[in-house]
């Protein structure tokens, strides 16, 4: 015989108390597991791929592990290094670029430039930027790795995912077992929803995003930009917010094409042109393959939980916004759903009156 149902209310808000109480004081200590967990369940649908080849679980997931630990290296060894000096360069090149982008204006705008408002503004900003972005750059690089401690990520967290994406089966199946009968079928339908929002557009934008950074950089360091390796990365990193990544990316890198190559307008066209045949294969066959017709999470949404978890948590809150997000959209569009279809929205039947008596004729 089930519960009452103010009983039931009772007995899941102390569970979810209880939970968020956990969460938030033991956040540095579970921290890894979560991260780990995050990683599993991104790699299982591949590690099911290897199996349905004929390999087994255990050695789909070690090969997985291996490749994942050379894809470490490379990235601690080549790529980050180099992020982290062409950012550096970035900074220290930005007075500069302001200084020719105020010289541009007083050229073909010079009623504007003579306004001494514009003029020392753009003067404010550069000298900001050369004075304190390589304090901002070495702080926000300090503040990650005092959030996100290098030990946690190099040894527990790869280990932590490892056993995790091993067992990954009996987890889901153990877990199933503990559902509440009553409630099981709901959870399930909500489980499986998030599932589909995650692996289809979380897990599916991540690979999106990896492989536009990835042709971003390499086609703008082949075409000579300077800083194609941060102007690749940052485009890439954006791509999951519609036209915010094409904007900023393909601004910086024209912007720096201009200032590189001025004169040549061959090859800021080609900069302009590897921006454009990003945007067409992103639109037309990277996104429609990978993410589909899956339910999707509005800008305003994921620039907000961005925003907030950036906010609360810091560096690791920017890791998880994006999957947390779409877990309460999910939760939400079902919430929304039982106040649509419930007796608080309805009322009873036969007693809802419109607003306007002109509805009725309609």
């Amino acid at each position: 015989m089930a519960l009452p149902v103010r009983q039931q209310m009772i007995y899941w808000t102390l569970a979810a108390v209880v939970l968020v109480l956990a969460l938030w004081r033991l956040g540095d200590v579970i921290l890894p597991f979560i991260m780990g967990g995050a990683i599993a369940y991104f790699l299982d649908p591949l590690a099911d791929w290897l199996e349905r080849l004929g390999l087994s679980r255990a050695v789909s997931t070690i090969l997985i592990a291996l490749v994942g630990v050379l894809a470490f290296v490379v990235l601690s060894l080549a790529v980050l290094p180099m992020l982290v000096r062409q950012l550096g360069q970035l900074i220290a090149l930005a007075p500069d670029l302001l200084a020719s982008f105020q010289a541009f204006l007083t050229d073909r705008f010079p009623n504007l430039v003579q306004n001494s408002v514009v003029s020392d503004t753009l003067t404010a900003v550069g000298d900001a930027i050369k004075a304190q972005g390589g304090q901002l750059a070495s702080t926000l690089l300090s503040s990650a790795m005092t959030v996100v401690n290098l030990v946690i990520f190099i040894v527990v967290v790869p280990v932590v995912a490892f056993y995790m994406l091993l067992d990954w089966d009996r987890i889901v199946a153990k877990v199933d077992s503990w559902l509440p009968r009553d409630h099981a079928p709901t959870i399930r339908e909500i489980a499986h929803n998030i599932d589909r929002v995650l692996s289809g557009f979380v897990r599916g934008q991540v690979t999106v995003c990896l492989i536009l950074g990835t042709f971003y950089a390499i086609a703008l360091m082949l075409a000579g930009l300077q800083l194609g390796l941060l102007v690749g990365a940052v485009a890439g990193a954006l791509t999951f917010i519609p036209y915010i990544g094409a904007i900023i990316g393909g601004t910086l890198a024209i912007g720096l094409a201009l200032f590189q190559f001025w004169g040549d307008w061959l090859q800021i066209g080609i900069i302009a042109g590897i921006f454009a045949f990003g945007q067409f294969m992103e639109g037309n066959i990277i996104t429609p393959k990978l993410v589909g017709d899956s339910v999707g999470l509005h800008p305003l949404w994921l620039l907000f939980a961005l925003s907030a978890f950036g906010t609360l948590f810091g560096f690791v809150g920017m890791l998880v916004a994006v999957p947390v997000a779409a877990v309460i959209g999910v939760v939400a569009r079902f919430l929304i759903n039982q106040y649509l279809h419930g007796a608080l929205y309805g009322g009873v039947v036969g007693q809802i009156l419109p607003c306007d008596p002109e509805d009725n004729e309609s």
